[in-house]
Formats: structure tokens, sequence, C-alpha cells
């Protein structure tokens, strides 16, 4: 039996690994795909304090050789469901595994919504993008185009307008459902350039570069050139699986405040899954911090 149970190996649950480990508590760290999380799709992290640039791969690696260099045990598999036992948590792995531990740290993030376009997976982290804190600066003086219109999507915009030669909104609903302050401060921007109603149908590459969309509005279609796209469509929380443990708010993520805790005793979350305001990478590492401090309390008082 493990003192903790990790769902999740983005920078959330790496931190929160690492910081059960140095407080002598045995770690496991469950993944489904591969460990570092949405961080990998930046090629170019320049927000992390007290490192200059770096690649999001290389953040994760990093990170991952930290955590099992302090004895933490890693396994790739997806984590079904928990069972509350009291003083024990039962973990169902997809591979057949039930582990057991004292207390368990979901963090297990969100994913992108995508446009579901051929070759949209190809091209994320290469033309492709969701963070404009993050990317914005591999545009500056380029043309972008922001695929979305709520406020996710106009901040983003926002953002890059001041970096980019033009900034190309791209709304499939009749009117953008942003707030009507942040669409003022963005289109009085003379580098924005907005269109509703448009439906984003190719993307247009050149030797693997992607070189503009193809969008369609009333039945015609036209080419729109761009250097990047911001895809700002929403996010989707995979926490369904954990909602008899955890309270879940109205767009699926875990309920819980800055202290990571839930209405079970011994179950703690952290990350993007977790209601919050700001999604980056240094919250994310914060929640973890929180969440495996949390659950070092909750071990040593049983």
């Amino acid at each position: 039996m493990f003192d903790i149970i990790v769902a999740g190996g983005g920078p959330a649950g790496m931190t929160a690994a690492l910081y059960g480990l140095r407080n002598g508590k045995s770690v496991l760290i469950l993944e489904k795909h591969g460990f570092g999380g949405q961080i990998t799709y930046s090629p170019k992290v320049e927000n992390w304090p007290g490192t200059a640039q770096m690649s999001g791969n290389e953040f994760a690696d990093a990170l991952l050789d930290q955590v099992m260099a302090q004895g933490a045990e890693v396994d790739l598999a997806e984590v079904l469901r928990v069972e509350d036992r009291g003083n024990v948590k039962a973990v169902y792995a997809d591979d057949g595994k039930v582990h057991e531990a004292k207390a368990v740290i979901i963090a297990t993030g969100v994913k992108h919504r995508m446009l579901g376009l051929p070759g949209e997976n190809e091209l994320v982290g290469e033309g492709i993008s969701f963070c404009a804190v993050c990317d914005g600066d591999f545009y500056t003086g380029k043309t972008v185009c922001v695929a979305g219109g709520g406020n996710s999507a106009l901040q983003e915009a926002i953002l890059l307008a001041g970096k980019c030669r033009k900034v190309i909104m791209l709304q499939d609903l009749p009117d953008f459902t942003g707030e009507k302050k942040l669409q003022e401060i963005l289109f009085a921007r003379e580098n924005v350039e907005k269109h509703t109603g448009v439906r984003i149908t190719a993307l247009n590459t050149e030797n693997g570069e992607l070189k503009g969309v193809t969008v369609e509005k009333d039945g015609a279609e036209e080419t729109v050139a761009c250097d990047g796209l911001f895809v700002a469509i929403g996010l989707i929380p995979e926490n369904d699986a954990f909602r008899d443990l955890a309270e879940l708010n109205a767009w699926g993520y875990f309920d819980s405040d800055e202290g990571c805790e839930t209405k079970t005793p011994g179950i703690f979350v952290a990350g993007d899954c977790r209601s919050k305001r700001v999604r980056q990478l240094t919250t994310a590492a914060g929640d973890g911090a929180t969440a495996a401090l949390a659950a070092c309390r909750y071990i040593d008082g049983q």
C-alpha cells in the first residue's frame, strides 16, 4: 500500500508527488497518456520563474526525472475509479490493477476542445496553439486567427493583438458571446478583424507548416491566410468518474477551493481539473504543492 496515489502525471500531479516524497511519503503516479500533460504541446516556455526559456517537453522530462530520483513509482495507466474504504482508498486502473493508498490526489487536468479537422493533432504546437501567454511571442509581427468568441477567446486575442501584426477572429455563432467590455477593448484595436457565422472547414498547410484556414459562411468557402491558429472553444474536464467523491460545478470541474480538499476525507484535487480563474503552469504547480501538503497532514493525523 502507498501513502499517496496521484491520478495524473501533469505539472500538478508530479509537483504533488514531489512534495509528498519530500515529506517522507511513498507515492505512485498513474498517468494515462504521457507525463507532462498539456505543457508538452508548448515548444517554448518563457513564463516559468527562474528559467528564461525551455520547451514543455524539457520541463516535463526534468520534473519526471526529479520525482523518480526522489523515489516515486510511476505507471502508464488510466484511473477508472476510486473507492473510499475509510482510511484506505482503492484505486482501479485500466490495466486491471487495483492499488491501495491512504490518500489520493486527483490531478487529471483537462483537454482542449478541438475543431475536429484532418491534420489538427499533428499541427498542435506547430501552428496550432491554445495559450497566448505561452506561445504568443512566436507570432510577434505575424498574422494569427483565433477560433472562438467567448471570454477565453477574447482574452487570448487581446494578448495577441499587442504582439501580432493582425488578429483575425473567427466565430461560428452569429455573435460574440464574451463580455461586452472585453469586446470593446479587443475590437477597438485597429489590427483586429472579426468574422461571425463562419465555420473553419480545413487547415491549409505547406511543407507541414500552417499557412491558413478555409472557412465557410452561408454555403460559400474562402481561404484566410495566417501564420498561426489559436483555438479557444472551450476546455473539457474529465472528472465524471470521481463525482461520487468530490462535488462538481455546472461545467464539470471539481468544486474545490484553494485548499484542494473535497467532501471525502483523504481525497484531494489539484490543477486544471479544479474550479479556478487562472490555469497556468505556475498555478498547477501551486495546486500540486497545496494538495500534497494537505494529504500529508491527513495521513499524519490518522
